[in-house]
């Protein structure tokens, strides 16, 4: 497959990288209205927690403001009138109320980390299984690594929103309007010194969002960055390795990872100038309380008892306003990761099953596969194939040769709909590919790669991988012994129930491309796409592998895929692509008579062999 895309100058995987830092870095309000509608329609199946964990708030706030209320009333009716044993009962109140705080806490925390992991859950099984329905061409033009974030990173980001941010500030904000009637219906004057600092604190909340969240922007940007990077470095251990570029990878993964440090730093520096600014702010608004309450105390319009507690709700009221800073950036890391998220979901399937599927009902004489005049291109109009046509009957054995970037493999994509044509058909059993059900055609069509994948878990989960438990224990085995895989499988120490590692590390690439044709043989479709299946095999497996093929393919369609054109002089008929279209077809024999392309190619490929 590579090899074909090479023909459409698409830009490297770190290109791609780069060019999606825009996505990331794009941000909206910390209170999307929108979003968070999205998101409330997210806890529909647990409304219960939510609105139990919402109840609870009023209750919070009403134990927290007595605190203040229980300290005025222990010195103005108690310590100053020196009644010990009235202080006892009110001090009891209070520890009843810390008791009662902790629970209640403990209780609503319970409720909002609940809530957020059933979201995240929700969440992260649609992103997934929107993921498994989108086509081959969207994961061609997105890079595992953002995709991986927008299932982790930024779902876990909406977890946050609900533990650390939409939920603490409804809670503030009950809190703040408990504060605000109190300090009022216990005296206005006061309450109004108090709020005089208010408006300072706006400007200086305001301006330190604005640069908190194009420093939040420039973190984003970073960590993509660095995300990208990774996943790619990763991926390519191997290659980095082989032209020991060791150093060079580490030197830029460093500077990648100091720009992330950098930026990070300057938008923690933002964050701490607005805890800062609240701080001295509030303290400037006790230091005007304790001007003005004083002068009332000494005119007797005020009570110190009075006085203290509306010190303790001058704490409480600028508590949330200080840490608006830590919310803010959560519901903008919130905001973000849920437009991403939404966006993601709202991705529609380029390739889905038709309304109502047709019936492939092939009589005397339809071809297995055929192909009417495709035009097909990776993007825009690079084509691959132009006009190309050609059939496969029922139970031939057609092998399709060319050169690197023909089209060959493309052939193989376009007969399970893993793209669409742009132009002319594909037909399977006189059906075009587009009005079959697109399960039924894949189980129909299977295709063996040249880069076999084989998924962690044991040798037996793989090699059933297609056959939903339908296939019996001897039906297993046959499968296993016609591929010429027992061998091989018998050696390992669990057999069939070793584990294999990630893309199946662990064993030889010939070891994994008997595997896969044990799989394909498990699978048993009735049109088998074989695409380079001994490329890069050494002669031991290659011949181990040539005659589990000749097994494959008896009595069935059979589409071979290979550079090496002497594995497969054994086909019914060659087809040979050139420009996109079929240029030759015939027999190993007659072609190589005709003297033309395939010959030439043939003769390469047997000079190559034997150099």
């Amino acid at each position: 497959m590579r090899r074909e895309r090479s023909r459409t100058n698409r830009p490297p995987r770190r290109s791609i990288v780069a060019r999606t830092d825009a996505d990331d870095e794009v941000l909206g309000r910390a209170f999307d209205r929108r979003l968070i509608a999205r998101l409330w329609q997210t806890t529909r199946p647990h409304r219960r927690l939510v609105v139990a964990g919402m109840l609870l708030f009023p209750v919070v706030a009403a134990v927290e403001l007595l605190q203040p209320w229980l300290v005025k009333v222990a010195i103005d009716e108690h310590i100053l009138r020196a009644d010990w044993a009235g202080l006892a009962t009110i001090a009891g109140f209070y520890l009843a109320t810390l008791a009662a705080l902790y629970a209640l806490h403990t209780v609503e925390s319970y409720l909002m980390h609940l809530t957020g992991q059933r979201v995240m859950h929700d969440l992260r099984a649609a992103l997934f299984e929107r993921l498994l329905a989108l086509d081959a061409r969207f994961f061609d033009r997105n890079p595992v690594g953002r995709l991986m974030t927008r299932v982790l990173n930024d779902v876990e980001a909406v977890n946050d929103a609900f533990t650390g941010g939409l939920f603490a500030v409804v809670a503030d904000v009950v809190t703040l309007a408990g504060v605000v009637a109190i300090m009022l219906w216990m005296d206005w004057r006061l309450a109004l010194v108090t709020f005089s600092i208010v408006p300072a604190l706006l400007v200086a909340a305001a301006y330190f969002r604005v640069r908190s969240r194009d420093a939040y922007r420039e973190v984003r940007r970073r960590l993509a960055r660095l995300n990208g990077f990774l996943q790619e470095s990763l991926q390519g251990m191997s290659v980095i390795q082989l032209f020991a570029r060791e150093r060079h990878e580490h030197a830029s993964f460093r500077r990648l990872n100091g720009d992330y440090r950098r930026a990070l730093f300057g938008s923690t520096m933002f964050e701490a100038s607005l805890y800062a600014s609240v701080e001295a702010l509030g303290s400037v608004a006790l230091a005007l309380l304790v001007w003005y309450g004083g002068s009332q105390i000494a005119s007797g319009g005020l009570t110190f008892g009075a006085l203290v507690a509306f010190m303790q709700y001058t704490h409480r009221f600028f508590l949330p306003i200080r840490d608006l800073g830590a919310k803010y950036a959560v519901m903008q890391a919130a905001m973000a990761s849920s437009e991403r998220i939404f966006g993601l979901l709202e991705v529609r399937p380029a390739i889905v099953s038709p309304a109502s599927p047709s019936i492939a009902r092939p009589t005397a004489g339809t071809p297995a596969l055929e192909f009417r005049g495709v035009w097909f291109a990776y993007e825009g109009e690079d084509w691959v194939l132009r006009d190309c046509s050609f059939q496969v009957a029922r139970g031939e054995h057609v092998a399709i040769v060319g050169a690197t970037g023909e089209g060959k493999t493309t052939c193989a994509r376009l007969l399970n709909r893993s793209y669409d044509v742009v132009r002319g058909q594909v037909l399977v059993d006189g059906v075009d590919v587009r009005e079959w059900d697109l399960e039924r055609l894949r189980r129909h069509v299977g295709i063996v790669f040249q880069d076999t994948l084989l998924f962690t878990g044991t040798v037996e989960a793989n090699l059933r991988l297609g056959a939903d438990g339908t296939v019996s224990s001897a039906d297993l085995d046959r499968a296993v012994k016609l591929a010429n895989a027992r061998t091989f499988i018998e050696s390992l120490p669990r057999g069939l129930g070793e584990e294999l590692g990630e893309r199946g590390h662990n064993v030889s690439q010939g070891q994994r491309q008997l595997l896969a044709i044990a799989r394909a043989l498990v699978y048993n479709p009735a049109v088998l796409i074989l695409d380079e299946a001994t490329s890069s095999v050494d002669p031991g497996s290659e011949r181990l592998i040539q005659e589990a093929m000749r097994e494959l393919v008896a009595g069935r369609t059979t589409v071979t895929i290979a550079h090496r054109l002497a594995t497969i002089q054994g086909a019914d008929r060659m087809l040979v692509l050139h420009r996109g279209r079929v240029h030759e077809e015939g027999t190993h024999q007659t072609l190589l008579r005709a003297g033309g392309l395939y010959a030439k190619l043939y003769e390469l490929s047997m000079g190559a062999r034997t150099a």
